[in-house]
């Protein structure tokens, strides 16, 4: 970070300045890089180019660091334009940063001032100038601050009393965290007016002792995926579309699209999560057309947004099933992309191969994570993903398991069931790791 505001105020001092088309934004990691950052005095001259410190942590890399005008969004839809994105975060999926933007690079926070001020992610920084000054071009060797430029800002700037001092008062908070009221009640006093808490229904009919395992029995496929589905498109963490069904949700309880803010902040709330579950705007799910997070109720023929088509099937009593591709659930290992399902109705996947986190996810949300047998997928199996599929997990289910699945046109075909070990077993059979804690902790 250090490197990055040496590189800002010898771009500053050439003259260089940020196209205002980028759309700039400095999220540290912590209070103590601010600290350092001001005490070396390149915080005015990453300022002149734009990045300002607006936050802490997770934000660009999570979608928090603002929307972009509608006009920009406009332009980009109506061009069908690829719109990049460069960041020193820890993730880069597609729609990520902000739905509009498909291709996201990470880079070092140097690298990242760099991109900024070319104003374009194809420039070949040896060959071709980051800009023009007074007419002369401006080279990044020119403006690149060298290993020992940095070490010694570093030496004088960077010192532990900074450490002590922030952390020293890290429970302290700002003056508005200190204003906050907190109740003292041992209990959480869930307020129904609250869009960003809610009560979660994860306990909700739930019995002291384990219920019967029960089959899936006739459950229509929500969604037919390919390979490579992330956690991203499962449960989106950028901002919320104005059209979608969180949208929605939100704007019923009286609050306006600025107010919106992104999945990720409202991650407290089950009925926005559920609402932007497979909510990715560039999830491509076969039995539709489209691209975006529709898909097909079967049993009409109705083209319409996934959540409103899983509330549809819950409401005839309609088990839910999905079927993907290869590598299904890699990237962040985020529980919403598997407790979204779950709320959404799916009680299995049927997958090419799954991420590791993932399944251990799938299982802890009681869902059946059932695997193709090699060499074998929905394409060689001719499934269209608009048959019946019924599942039985039997009593004496042990790990890795071959199960058949049956299908509505009279087929069948055999999966292997990814409980992997017993302890997976006892989860799905109680419903989930939330619940089989509970029981356990009742039963003491």
């Amino acid at each position: 970070m250090l490197g990055a505001g040496l590189l800002a105020k010898r771009a500053v001092e050439a003259g260089l300045t940020v196209a205002p088309y980028v759309k700039t934004s400095l999220s540290p990691g912590s209070g103590v890089v601010t600290y350092y950052l001001q005490e070396s005095g390149v915080v005015p001259y990453l300022q002149t180019l734009g990045f300002d410190i607006v936050g802490y942590g997770c934000m660009t890399c999570i979608g928090n660091s603002g929307p972009l005008d509608d006009s920009v969004v406009e332009a980009i839809e109506k061009n069908n334009l690829v719109c990049c994105g460069v960041l020193s975060g820890n993730r880069n999926f597609e729609g990520r940063i902000h739905p509009s933007t498909r291709a996201n690079y990470l880079a070092s926070p140097m690298l990242v001032i760099a991109y900024a001020i070319a104003g374009r992610v194809d420039i070949d920084f040896e060959k071709e100038p980051l800009g023009h000054a007074d007419g002369k071009p401006v080279f990044l060797n020119d403006i690149w601050p060298t290993r020992s430029d940095i070490q010694a800002v570093e030496s004088k700037y960077v010192i532990p009393a900074m450490f002590q001092e922030v952390y020293a008062r890290i429970e302290t908070g700002s003056q508005s965290w200190q204003k906050l009221s907190a109740p003292e009640s041992t209990l959480y006093p869930w307020e129904d007016s609250s869009t960003y808490i809610k009560r979660p229904p994860f306990f909700d009919g739930m019995t002291k002792q384990l219920p019967p395992a029960l089959p899936i029995e006739n459950a229509f496929c929500l969604l037919l995926l390919g390979d490579s589905v992330t956690t991203d498109h499962i449960s989106p963490a950028g901002s919320i579309a104005r059209n979608s069904p969180a949208a929605r949700y939100l704007a019923a309880r009286g609050l306006t699209p600025r107010d919106f803010n992104s999945y990720g902040s409202r991650r407290g709330n089950d009925a926005v999560m559920a609402r932007g579950t497979f909510a990715n705007i560039r999830l491509v799910n076969k039995l539709v057309s489209s691209t975006g997070p529709r898909t097909l109720h079967v049993p009409s023929g109705e083209e319409m947004d996934i959540f409103d088509a899983a509330e549809r099937y819950k409401s005839e009593n309609i088990s839910l099933i999905a079927i993907a591709g290869k590598e299904y659930g890699s990237g962040s290992s985020r529980d919403w992309a598997a407790k979204g399902p779950y709320l959404l109705g799916l009680k299995a996947v049927i997958a090419e191969s799954f991420e590791r986190i993932h399944r251990s996810n799938l299982v802890g949300m009681g869902l059946v994570p059932l695997q193709f047998l090699p060499g074998q997928n929905a394409e060689t199996l001719k499934l269209t993903g608009k048959e019946k599929y019924s599942i039985i997990v039997p009593e004496d289910c042990k790990p890795l398991q071959t199960i058949t699945v049956q299908v509505s046109d009279g087929r069948s075909f055999d999966t292997i069931v990814r409980f992997d070990t017993d302890v997976d077993i006892s989860y799905y059979r109680h419903g989930g790791v939330l619940n089989y804690m509970v029981r356990k902790i009742a039963s003491q």
